[in-house]
């Protein structure tokens, strides 16, 4: 069982993740970051090519998304989707070097007010009032992904912000945390659900209690919020930690999305959750995501193909390029050079990338978000996303 020290959850001291994303924030702003990156651990060092090929990609991805603003702040996207696929563009762009306080301030200045303007009384993030029943694709299925990416962009900006936003951000955080953490211990049927999260009312469809999917996000969010030096017990984190590694399947080498039942399936981007939450617990040598790693390396990346019917392709990207670069070589090195290939190649003339194959009622601005966040593990501004 891990020990989650503050060392071991943030892998490095505070002050120190706050030096280097300053450096890293400075010189992606300057168009430095490959002579930045150049002189850190040789393995995820990129060609000058690549270099050459991933700036404007990802420079072209963010103007989409800038473009893609709508006037109260908020990204292009169904109500259901929000805050979250707002959030999801903030960090797209901050991940790129964009800040709040810097280049494409006035878009993310907006955007982080239409997201702190959708807190509920409780705590949730949530542009709609979910009600009591589950549905698919209803408020409720969608309320703690919402919450989650909502408190993820609050807790990476905070510091980054105006006076008067970071009070906001202040005050609402913990109140998020406080929800998190209820919706994470309230509800568990079974102790093998328990530490984990899954929708904001239990669904009919199921006996289980948790997934794997969202407790990603959610750990995401409180390693951002304990980044940011909010107070997140450690209990909060290991319980998440214990519930991931349940859902590790001995047999086939592979992350569960669940363990009860119907939940009893993976696909590519569970996976890539799976590895990347252990991550976010400190656990970056972890033999099971080893072994998931090796699997996913067996199985094609093609652009926008689908293996089963569980996945969305650029979530799967998503989870799949960071779970890769927190493990470091050889998985980096035989996973990103061709996913930056094919990401740079199938990029539209508007600098989206298409919606994969039932999702298109998401929209672009979501699409372009993930893969831009696919693309910029080398650049490593974000604390969240640092190795």
């Amino acid at each position: 069982m891990i020990t989650f020290s503050r060392a071991s959850f943030l892998n490095w001291d505070t002050e120190m993740a706050r030096l280097f994303g300053f450096i890293f924030l400075f010189a992606a702003i300057f168009g430095l970051l490959p002579a930045v990156y150049a002189q850190l651990d040789k393995e995820f060092v990129l060609s000058d090519e690549q270099w050459e090929v991933l700036e404007p990609t990802v420079e072209r991805g963010v103007g989409f998304l800038v473009r893609s603003q709508r006037a109260d702040g908020s990204f292009s996207a169904p109500t259901v989707g929000q805050p979250g696929i707002t959030s999801l563009c903030c960090i797209a762009m901050l991940s790129a070097g964009a800040a709040p306080n810097g280049e494409h301030s006035d878009t993310l200045v907006k955007a982080i007010d239409f997201v702190l303007d959708t807190q509920q009384p409780d705590g949730l993030f949530s542009y709609r009032v979910p009600g009591q029943s589950y549905r698919p694709n209803n408020a409720v299925h969608a309320a703690l992904y919402n919450h989650a990416m909502a408190g993820l962009l609050l807790t990476e900006v905070y510091g980054m912000t105006s006076a008067e936003q970071q009070k906001r951000i202040s005050l609402a955080i913990p109140k998020a945390i406080n929800l998190t953490r209820q919706m994470q211990i309230n509800g568990k049927r079974r102790d093998l659900d328990r530490g984990g999260w899954k929708y904001l009312r239990r669904s009919p469809h199921t006996r289980a209690d948790s997934d794997l999917s969202v407790t990603d996000w959610q750990l995401m969010f409180l390693r951002s919020a304990k980044n940011a030096e909010f107070e997140v017990p450690e209990e909060f984190a290991s319980d998440a930690v214990e519930y991931v590694k349940r859902c590790f399947d001995n047999g086939q080498k592979e992350f569960l999305y669940g363990i009860r039942e119907r939940n009893r399936y993976t696909s590519r981007g569970v996976v890539g959750a799976g590895i990347f939450a252990l991550a976010l617990g400190g656990d970056h040598d972890n033999e099971m995501a080893k072994q998931a790693a090796d699997r996913l390396l067996q199985q094609p990346f093609r652009y926008n193909v689908l293996l089963t019917p569980y996945e969305q392709y650029h979530y799967t990207i998503y989870h799949c390029s960071q779970a890769m670069y927190q493990l470091g070589d050889p998985y980096w090195g035989k996973f990103y050079p061709n996913l930056l290939k094919m990401l740079a190649e199938n990029q539209l003339a508007d600098g989206a990338w298409a919606p994969s194959r039932g999702w298109d009622h998401y929209g672009k601005p979501y699409t372009t978000a993930l893969t831009v966040l696919a693309l910029t593990p080398p650049y490593q501004v974000l604390p969240i996303y640092q190795r």
